[in-house]
Protein backbone atom coordinates (compact mmCIF):
# COMPACT_ATOMS: atom_id res chain seq x y z
CA UNK A 1 0.00 0.00 0.00
CA UNK A 2 1.24 3.59 -1.23
CA UNK A 3 2.08 6.22 1.35
CA UNK A 4 -1.07 7.76 -0.28
CA UNK A 5 -3.36 5.37 0.29
CA UNK A 6 -2.72 4.92 3.35
CA UNK A 7 -3.17 8.49 4.25
CA UNK A 8 -6.59 8.25 2.88
CA UNK A 9 -7.27 4.92 4.88
CA UNK A 10 -6.04 6.54 7.81
CA UNK A 11 -8.43 9.84 7.22
CA UNK A 12 -11.27 7.70 6.44
CA UNK A 13 -11.37 5.36 9.58
CA UNK A 14 -10.89 8.10 11.58
CA UNK A 15 -13.58 10.55 9.76
CA UNK A 16 -15.78 7.51 10.41
CA UNK A 17 -15.22 6.81 13.64
CA UNK A 18 -15.46 10.51 15.23
CA UNK A 19 -18.85 11.11 13.10
CA UNK A 20 -20.67 7.87 12.80
CA UNK A 21 -22.49 5.92 15.80
CA UNK A 22 -20.46 2.44 16.61
CA UNK A 23 -20.04 0.16 18.80
CA UNK A 24 -17.34 -0.41 21.23
CA UNK A 25 -13.90 -2.02 19.96
CA UNK A 26 -13.57 -4.21 23.09
CA UNK A 27 -17.18 -4.69 24.40
CA UNK A 28 -19.11 -4.25 20.99
CA UNK A 29 -21.79 -2.44 22.79
CA UNK A 30 -23.17 0.97 21.69
CA UNK A 31 -20.51 3.93 22.21
CA UNK A 32 -21.70 6.73 20.34
CA UNK A 33 -18.69 8.20 18.29
CA UNK A 34 -16.31 7.24 20.40
CA UNK A 35 -14.18 4.06 19.77
CA UNK A 36 -14.30 2.82 23.60
CA UNK A 37 -17.27 2.63 25.48
CA UNK A 38 -16.26 4.65 28.84
CA UNK A 39 -16.66 1.81 30.79
CA UNK A 40 -14.01 -0.23 29.05
CA UNK A 41 -12.17 3.02 28.55
CA UNK A 42 -11.85 2.96 32.34
CA UNK A 43 -11.04 -0.23 32.70
CA UNK A 44 -7.92 0.00 30.53
CA UNK A 45 -4.51 -0.78 32.34
CA UNK A 46 -3.03 3.11 33.16
CA UNK A 47 0.56 2.75 33.81
CA UNK A 48 0.33 4.51 37.32
CA UNK A 49 2.36 2.80 40.03
CA UNK A 50 5.57 4.01 41.03
CA UNK A 51 8.07 3.73 38.32
CA UNK A 52 11.57 3.96 37.39
CA UNK A 53 11.88 7.63 36.08
CA UNK A 54 14.60 6.23 33.36
CA UNK A 55 12.97 2.86 31.92
CA UNK A 56 9.26 3.17 33.39
CA UNK A 57 9.14 0.17 35.02
CA UNK A 58 7.66 -0.28 38.62
CA UNK A 59 9.86 0.59 41.71
CA UNK A 60 9.21 1.13 44.99
CA UNK A 61 8.83 4.82 45.68
CA UNK A 62 9.67 5.24 41.94
CA UNK A 63 13.51 5.24 42.71
CA UNK A 64 15.85 4.14 39.50
CA UNK A 65 15.43 0.12 38.85
CA UNK A 66 18.15 -2.07 39.50
CA UNK A 67 18.88 -2.29 35.80
CA UNK A 68 19.21 1.20 35.29
CA UNK A 69 21.59 1.90 38.01
CA UNK A 70 23.96 -1.32 36.74
CA UNK A 71 23.52 -0.25 32.92
CA UNK A 72 22.35 3.69 32.44
CA UNK A 73 20.44 3.86 29.02
CA UNK A 74 21.12 6.02 26.35
CA UNK A 75 17.44 7.85 26.98
CA UNK A 76 17.23 10.12 30.20
CA UNK A 77 13.58 9.30 31.07
CA UNK A 78 10.74 7.43 29.96
CA UNK A 79 6.59 7.94 29.47
CA UNK A 80 4.00 5.44 29.35
CA UNK A 81 0.61 5.72 29.33
CA UNK A 82 -0.56 1.83 30.01
CA UNK A 83 0.34 -1.42 31.29
CA UNK A 84 1.04 -3.69 28.15
CA UNK A 85 -2.07 -6.07 29.52
CA UNK A 86 -5.35 -7.04 28.58
CA UNK A 87 -7.24 -5.53 27.29
CA UNK A 88 -4.56 -2.85 25.69
CA UNK A 89 -2.67 -5.52 24.61
CA UNK A 90 -5.66 -6.53 22.51
CA UNK A 91 -6.20 -3.10 20.59
CA UNK A 92 -2.35 -2.59 19.94
CA UNK A 93 -2.49 -5.69 18.23
CA UNK A 94 -5.62 -4.42 15.87
CA UNK A 95 -3.83 -1.51 15.25
CA UNK A 96 -0.87 -3.07 14.22
CA UNK A 97 -2.00 -6.46 12.48
CA UNK A 98 -5.60 -5.79 12.15
CA UNK A 99 -5.54 -2.14 10.64
CA UNK A 100 -8.41 -1.19 13.52
CA UNK A 101 -7.14 2.46 12.37
CA UNK A 102 -9.33 3.66 15.42
CA UNK A 103 -7.40 2.53 18.06
CA UNK A 104 -5.12 5.15 17.29
CA UNK A 105 -6.91 8.36 18.71
CA UNK A 106 -7.75 7.01 21.97
CA UNK A 107 -3.98 5.99 22.42
CA UNK A 108 -2.94 8.82 21.67
CA UNK A 109 -4.91 10.64 23.79
CA UNK A 110 -3.89 9.08 26.45
CA UNK A 111 -0.55 9.23 25.93
CA UNK A 112 -0.87 13.19 25.11
CA UNK A 113 -2.63 13.36 28.43
CA UNK A 114 0.19 11.49 29.98
CA UNK A 115 2.66 14.04 28.96
CA UNK A 116 0.80 17.11 29.94
CA UNK A 117 3.06 17.57 32.96
CA UNK A 118 6.11 16.64 32.13
CA UNK A 119 9.13 18.42 30.14
CA UNK A 120 8.19 18.68 26.26
CA UNK A 121 10.80 18.12 24.28
CA UNK A 122 12.16 20.25 21.01
CA UNK A 123 10.87 17.72 18.76
CA UNK A 124 9.44 14.30 18.28
CA UNK A 125 10.79 11.69 16.52
CA UNK A 126 8.28 8.13 15.74
CA UNK A 127 10.22 4.90 15.87
CA UNK A 128 10.97 4.14 12.30
CA UNK A 129 10.02 1.08 10.25
CA UNK A 130 12.32 -0.17 7.84
CA UNK A 131 11.05 0.42 3.91
CA UNK A 132 10.28 -3.37 4.02
CA UNK A 133 7.92 -3.82 6.96
CA UNK A 134 6.56 -0.45 6.05
CA UNK A 135 5.52 -1.94 2.45
CA UNK A 136 4.00 -4.89 4.39
CA UNK A 137 1.76 -3.42 7.01
CA UNK A 138 1.16 -0.35 5.16
CA UNK A 139 1.47 2.28 7.67
CA UNK A 140 3.77 2.82 10.84
CA UNK A 141 2.16 2.69 14.27
CA UNK A 142 4.09 4.79 15.81
CA UNK A 143 4.61 7.17 13.12
CA UNK A 144 0.59 7.71 13.06
CA UNK A 145 0.46 7.85 16.88
CA UNK A 146 3.16 10.75 16.94
CA UNK A 147 1.28 12.71 14.33
CA UNK A 148 -1.85 12.98 17.19
CA UNK A 149 0.71 13.04 20.13
CA UNK A 150 2.45 16.00 18.25
CA UNK A 151 -0.95 18.13 17.13
CA UNK A 152 -2.28 17.63 20.72
CA UNK A 153 1.08 18.68 22.44
CA UNK A 154 1.80 21.35 19.51
CA UNK A 155 5.61 19.94 19.43
CA UNK A 156 7.07 19.46 16.10
CA UNK A 157 7.12 16.35 14.63
CA UNK A 158 10.31 15.27 12.15
CA UNK A 159 8.53 12.37 10.15
CA UNK A 160 11.47 11.42 8.20
CA UNK A 161 14.24 12.32 11.45
CA UNK A 162 15.29 8.99 11.65
CA UNK A 163 15.63 6.04 9.32
CA UNK A 164 15.88 2.36 9.55
CA UNK A 165 18.66 1.25 7.25
CA UNK A 166 18.96 -2.39 8.08
CA UNK A 167 15.93 -4.89 7.37
CA UNK A 168 16.08 -6.78 11.07
CA UNK A 169 14.23 -10.11 12.66
CA UNK A 170 11.47 -8.93 14.47
CA UNK A 171 12.25 -8.60 18.37
CA UNK A 172 9.10 -10.06 19.53
CA UNK A 173 10.11 -13.91 20.18
CA UNK A 174 14.07 -13.41 20.65
CA UNK A 175 15.65 -13.85 23.18
CA UNK A 176 16.47 -10.54 25.48
CA UNK A 177 19.95 -11.24 24.85
CA UNK A 178 19.45 -11.29 21.40
CA UNK A 179 17.72 -8.55 20.87
CA UNK A 180 20.57 -5.93 21.49
CA UNK A 181 22.19 -7.32 18.51
CA UNK A 182 19.51 -7.95 16.49
CA UNK A 183 19.23 -3.94 16.32
CA UNK A 184 22.80 -3.30 16.15
CA UNK A 185 23.62 -0.55 13.72
CA UNK A 186 19.72 -0.16 12.60
CA UNK A 187 18.92 3.09 12.77
CA UNK A 188 20.44 6.48 10.87
CA UNK A 189 20.03 9.77 11.73
CA UNK A 190 21.66 12.83 9.54
CA UNK A 191 19.93 15.89 11.48
CA UNK A 192 21.91 18.59 13.55
CA UNK A 193 20.64 17.56 17.27
CA UNK A 194 22.90 19.25 19.51
CA UNK A 195 21.72 21.31 22.42
CA UNK A 196 18.02 19.63 21.24
CA UNK A 197 15.71 17.71 23.17
CA UNK A 198 14.06 14.97 21.70
CA UNK A 199 11.78 12.38 22.76
CA UNK A 200 11.22 9.08 20.62
CA UNK A 201 7.78 7.55 20.11
CA UNK A 202 6.78 3.74 19.77
CA UNK A 203 4.02 1.98 20.65
CA UNK A 204 5.64 -0.51 23.14
CA UNK A 205 8.48 -0.82 25.29
CA UNK A 206 9.34 -3.88 25.96
CA UNK A 207 12.83 -4.23 26.67
CA UNK A 208 13.73 -1.11 25.75
CA UNK A 209 16.10 -2.31 23.12
CA UNK A 210 15.05 -0.12 20.00
CA UNK A 211 14.62 2.65 22.03
CA UNK A 212 18.11 2.16 23.68
CA UNK A 213 20.29 1.40 20.03
CA UNK A 214 17.99 4.57 18.40
CA UNK A 215 18.69 6.64 21.33
CA UNK A 216 22.28 6.09 20.83
CA UNK A 217 21.96 6.99 17.08
CA UNK A 218 20.09 10.37 18.25
CA UNK A 219 23.19 11.06 21.06
CA UNK A 220 25.61 10.76 18.14
CA UNK A 221 23.92 13.36 15.96
CA UNK A 222 24.72 15.43 19.29
CA UNK A 223 21.02 15.50 21.30
CA UNK A 224 21.14 16.60 24.49
CA UNK A 225 18.60 15.15 26.54
CA UNK A 226 16.11 12.17 25.11
CA UNK A 227 13.08 11.20 26.63
CA UNK A 228 10.74 7.56 25.47
CA UNK A 229 7.55 7.84 25.14
CA UNK A 230 5.36 4.72 24.57
CA UNK A 231 1.71 3.98 24.70
CA UNK A 232 2.28 0.77 26.77
CA UNK A 233 5.04 -0.69 28.71
CA UNK A 234 5.32 -4.53 29.44
CA UNK A 235 6.07 -5.24 33.37
CA UNK A 236 7.13 -8.89 34.94
CA UNK A 237 8.86 -10.22 31.80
Amino acid sequence: MSNYSSSILNGCTIFNHSVLPHDCLLCGTPSGSEPLCPACHADLPWHLAPQCPRCALPTTGGELCGHCLQETPAFDRSLAAFTYDFPLDALIQALKYGHQLAVLAPLAAALSQRAQDVPHPDILIAMPLHPLRLRERGFNQALELAKIVAKNLAIPLLPHGAERIRATAPQVGLPWKQRAHNLSGAFACSLDLHGKHVAILDDVMTTGTSLEELAVTLRRQGAEEISAWVVARTVGK
